[in-house]
């Protein structure tokens, strides 16, 4: 048996019912569908057949469309079409709800519903938290940028995702083709674990990053050095918690290269730094570690941006 929808799809002087897959009556109003939406806008100026010369579906005198769209779908998509003061635009912030919104958006010619959709596919709070099922959404809706941008962001979680519900929504090529622009990116980061030019670029002299010489410009300082050429320059060898640091993120750079891997690994050092209770280091770590991690994280993101999601579009 057919149920009701809520305010405002129940008003006593609607003149059409729209009947939701599983059951659900919306009394609307042509209007507010025809001037959202060129499908309703055609589909309620075809004229009418006269009384009793065909089978259309009526109830309390009012024609039932039936839509092959679920309630909660139906209820989002109308209130899309009405006008604010009557129904709020519902939050697109679910992604199972996206998809389902973006085939009704398709089908019923509502360019403004797609538009949403792909602002939420942007939305930072989603994209950060949930980027490998943007990206799958993203892509089975064949957004093109929605689905480049949701593939950069994957690049600050592991290289192997974990199960999820929408894997299903891709196929293993393109599944394939992500895995490889991850891989591809943490290539490209590397050289920047391993070739300090940016460092001594930005610096200048041992006089603009004193504080990554330790015991050599602060007799105070008991953290030590690490004789490893690699890790000296201008002829001074680093102290010994950063030429950790850097050897820890070369790892992690490559399971996740992103810049927001970068400056939470410097967190993790300025925490670890102020627990040895080097008076030398603690006071100043903060401030140097912020400095250099966001100027490394950008050089990062930077070699990252230059890879290219191999994906047919």
């Amino acid at each position: 048996m057919a149920t009701c929808a809520s305010a405002p799809f129940d008003h006593a002087q609607a003149d059409v019912i729209l009947r939701s897959a599983d059951g659900v009556e919306f009394r609307v109003f042509k209007l507010f569908l025809s001037l959202a939406s060129p499908f309703f806008e055609t589909l309620f100026s075809l004229p009418q057949a006269p009384d009793g010369a065909t089978d259309q579906e009526m109830k309390d005198d009012l024609a039932v469309i039936a839509v092959s769209e679920d309630s909660k779908t139906l209820d989002s998509f109308l209130r899309f079409c009405y006008p604010s003061t009557l129904a709020d635009d519902p939050s697109l912030e679910n992604l199972t709800d996206v998809l389902s919104m973006l085939a009704a958006a398709r089908k019923y010619s509502l360019d403004l519903i797609e538009k949403k959709v792909c602002q939420a596919l942007a939305n930072p709070k989603v994209l950060e938290t949930e980027p490998i099922r943007c990206f799958t959404v993203a892509r089975n809706a064949r957004l093109t940028q929605e689905t480049i941008t949701a593939a950069r962001h994957t690049l600050r979680q592991p290289l192997i995702p974990a199960q999820f519900s929408e894997i299903g929504l891709i196929t293993a090529s393109e599944l394939l083709a992500l895995l490889t622009y991850h891989k591809n990116c943490s290539t490209a980061v590397q050289p920047l674990t391993k070739d300090f030019k940016w460092l001594t670029d930005h610096y200048g002299s041992y006089n603009g990053c004193a504080w990554l010489f330790g015991p050599y410009c602060n007799g105070s300082c008991r953290c030590g050095q690490v004789t490893d050429k690699r890790f000296s320059f201008w002829g001074i060898h680093t102290v010994t918690w950063w030429v950790t640091y850097m050897q820890e993120l070369s790892e992690l750079l490559m399971d996740r290269p992103s810049g927001d891997t970068v400056r939470t690994a410097a967190e993790r050092t300025i925490q670890t730094v102020r627990s040895t209770g080097c008076a030398a280091c603690s006071s100043i770590v903060k401030e140097n570690m912020t400095e250099l991690s966001n100027l490394l994280a950008l050089k990062v993101d930077e070699a990252a941006a230059a890879i290219e999601l191999e994906m047919d579009f």
